[in-house]
């Protein structure tokens, strides 16, 4: 008697419902990640239009658009941000790419230095340890316990309602009553 083989349509079947339920989850978006551009792109050839010691403020701004920032304590430092951000495994956003120009304008509003910088051209930035202090935001254990005492009556018993009416409100009155 000749060994029979086990029928692989179902195992087939099963393979692909699994995969195509798969497809679906976000989790698994490793294949077709998600992409955003963010900030203000600037085009290349607007920007070769630009020209230091005769482009004055209004031609950048009518051919690159409003700053996405100003320098702090400058405002003849125009910054324009943009960057592409792809979501990466576990859904976490990772930085693809970045481009920053920055244009420096004299005292006169004429275009001095155009700088063009990328991702390579960051720095590393570390988190500092510990937290920032915001005094009156920590209760005590009895503060946390009785903080709420009187603050909440249930609507039905006298002194209770609130704002809604709820149960026991008057006939005619808002709420869940029933006239």
């Amino acid at each position: 008697m000749p060994h029979a083989r086990p029928p692989r349509l179902p195992v087939t079947l099963l393979c692909a419902s699994l995969l195509l339920g798969l497809n679906g989850c976000a989790v698994f978006r490793v294949f077709n990640p998600e992409v955003v551009h963010r900030g203000s792109i600037v085009d290349k050839d607007a920007l070769a239009e630009l020209i230091p010691g005769t482009s004055s403020r209004a031609d950048a701004v009518s051919l690159l658009g409003s700053p996405t920032a100003k320098a702090t304590f400058d405002d003849n430092t125009w910054i324009y941000i943009a960057q592409v951000t792809s979501t990466r495994i576990g859904r976490t956003p990772g930085v693809a790419s970045q481009h920053v120009v920055v244009l420096t304008f004299d005292q006169g509003g004429t275009l001095r230095d155009i700088r063009q910088l990328d991702k390579s051209d960051s720095k590393p930035i570390g988190m500092a340890a510990g937290e920032t202090p915001s005094p009156g935001s920590e209760a005590s254990f009895m503060q946390q316990l009785l903080g709420n005492v009187g603050k909440f009556t249930p609507a039905g018993l006298p002194g209770g309602g609130g704002a809604g009416g709820g149960f026991g409100a008057a006939p005619g009155g808002s709420g869940n009553s029933v006239p």
